[in-house]
């Protein structure tokens, strides 16, 4: 069985293809959202979902969440003794999501069509790939978020041909795609986007306007405290209420006493200004790269939680002169495209075969140096010489001559680069390789350089030497984000050894993470009262009476269900 899955930065989702049509799979408490959170409970057991993100405030040190913006990156995140890699906490979320669909469908899956953002690097995507492999999952596509989320509506559509421009907003990352549809051709025809703008920059925007209006007597935001998780809460549950009404309160307890805020919309969308602006180029540049009117645009498509917000789909009327398409839960869009291409691959029922391309969302070439003035005795380094060019159709292949610039030089050093500046550093690194050549003149020796681009946007490097024929396949090493095969092994190893709450315990976790956080973010008779029902709880699961713990469980969770008003996925 093939699952598709929409890895987010806030919440992820798994789908399937199923008796001709998309089936979103719920988790162990029934939703359909897993919050992208994992952490450590007070045993010492792992907390993957909706339990590790309500403990984020009340355990900062023992939680991770929005760890997507790293992947690629050799950045480590700190939980307890342990430190993990964007991969290991990515993997665990894929893993919770597998468990899920196999307990939904009685059997195993193996394999998965997974979600990236458009503007993934192939460093990024090698990292989800291997965050697969950790979850014991076979990523048999990579699919962008925009396609998948044009996918969805394509299944629905009614024109035979339509021109769609994707805009999706999410938590983390901003992603634009212009689609071509017509005749079972699903044709990506420019993308762009930012890999770290989304939601999480809104919600940056409200703290520190917190901080800089009520801050007085709080830790700096230089200095982290339990106060600061908190805080990111309310900014987070303030963004999405100011999508439904005009003003909302944060309010943080600290040192005992409350610390409060009110924040109108037209406040918040002045302070989230900034943001906004930086929402216009990728758009603006997807429209000129692909040649196209505005106006010649059949549909314009919302995807991601984040475009709710109203500041945003202004935005985007303002451009287009015309009301976006949001018809299709953005917080779900993504994962029902993804449901479709597994479905494809599988042969689904009720969908007929569609032929899919996309496009490379960025330039990719390599670091040359060139010798100019009268005798070419000035030489230049630094410069980037494009071999990919962005939004060239994919898989491609392409390739350029370079050769030595140096009398006796024994190696060319072939350092790729992704980006669109003249200069290699104002791009981004993905790795090096160091290719032998025969000692001669400067000049006289020429290497090959081919570039070739899959359909999952993953990158392969051939470098051949034309003297000798001798090729080199580039795997390209020396880059902090990639994990060599080895390296997955052990990992893979080390997180079977996780001690994992299972399944039918989660709901309990659940359940005390968030009376934990109330009490917390109560004060007085309120937080006694929930302390109390807490320990009655807790009492009861020692004892492991299971009338006894029914009992208080239905204490806890109708107190809960009462008091926690700000309760949101």
């Amino acid at each position: 069985m093939i699952v598709g899955i929409d890895l987010g930065t806030t919440n992820s989702l798994v789908s399937l293809w199923r008796d001709g049509g998309v089936t979103l799979v719920p988790n162990a408490l029934g939703h359909l959202l897993t919050p992208s959170a994992v952490g450590l409970d007070d045993d010492g057991r792992m907390l993957v979902g909706l339990a590790a993100r309500e403990r984020l405030s009340t355990h900062p040190a023992l939680t991770a969440a929005t760890f997507k913006r790293l992947m690629g990156t050799d950045r480590p995140t700190i939980l307890g003794e342990r430190s993990y890699r964007p991969e290991e906490l990515s993997a665990l979320v894929l893993r919770a999501l597998k468990a899920d669909a196999e307990t939904f469908l009685g059997e195993m899956v193996t394999e998965a069509v997974i979600t990236v953002p458009a503007y993934f690097n192939d460093t990024q995507r090698k990292a989800t790939k291997a965050a697969g492999e950790l979850a014991g999952l076979a990523v048999n596509r990579l699919l962008t978020e925009p396609t998948a989320a044009a996918l969805a509506y394509g299944i629905e559509a009614e024109a035979d041909e339509e021109l769609l421009l994707v805009v999706d907003l999410g938590g983390g990352t901003f992603d634009v795609s212009l689609l071509h549809r017509f005749d079972g051709v699903m044709e990506v025809r420019a993308a762009a986007g930012d890999s770290w703008l989304g939601g999480e920059d809104f919600v940056d925007a409200i703290v520190a306007a917190f901080m800089a209006e009520r801050g007085a007597g709080l830790p700096p935001l230089s200095r982290p405290a339990p106060v600061h998780a908190a805080l990111r809460r309310q900014a987070e549950l303030a963004k999405r209420t100011l999508s439904e009404k005009d003003e909302t309160v944060l309010s943080v307890i600290h040192d005992g006493e409350p610390v409060e805020w009110r924040l109108h919309r037209s406040r918040f969308e002045s302070i989230a200004e900034p943001v906004v602006a930086r929402l216009r180029a990728p758009i603006e540049r997807a429209l000129r790269d692909a040649r196209v009117d505005p106006d010649s645009l059949s549909r314009i498509v919302l995807a991601g939680g984040a475009s709710r917000m109203p500041i945003f789909r202004r935005l985007i009327a303002r451009l287009f002169r015309r009301l976006p398409v949001m018809h299709i839960n953005p917080d779900e869009v993504v994962a029902r495209g993804a449901a479709v291409r597994a479905g494809l691959v599988e042969r689904g029922a009720g969908l007929d075969e569609v032929v899919m391309t996309d496009v490379a969302p960025f330039t990719l070439g390599i670091e040359v140096a060139t010798r100019r003035g009268p005798r070419n005795n000035v030489r230049l380094d630094g410069l980037f010489l494009p071999i990919i060019e962005r939004n060239t159709v994919v898989p491609a292949s392409r390739s350029e001559m370079v050769s030595t610039v140096e009398d006796d030089q024994k190696a060319v050093s072939l350092r790729v680069y992704q980006g669109e500046a003249r200069l290699v550093k104002d791009n981004i690194a993905l790795g090096q390789l160091s290719v032998a050549v025969p000692q001669n003149p400067a000049g006289a020796e020429q290497v090959e350089v081919r570039f070739t681009y899959d359909s999952s946007g993953l990158l392969e490097v051939e470098a051949l030497v034309a003297s000798t024929g001798h090729r080199d396949r580039l795997v390209i090493e020396g880059n902090p984000g990639l994990l060599g095969k080895e390296e997955i092994a052990r990992r893979l190893a080390a997180l079977a050894d996780l001690k994992v709450h299972p399944r039918d315990d989660l709901a309990v976790r659940t359940l005390l993470a968030r009376a934990e956080r109330l009490f917390e973010e109560r004060l007085g008779e309120v937080r006694a009262a929930i302390g109390e029902a807490m320990e009655i709880l807790m009492l009861a699961l020692e004892r492991q009476d299971p009338d006894e713990i029914g009992r208080a469980r239905t204490d806890l969770a109708e107190m809960v269900a009462e008091l926690d008003d700000t309760f949101f996925l």
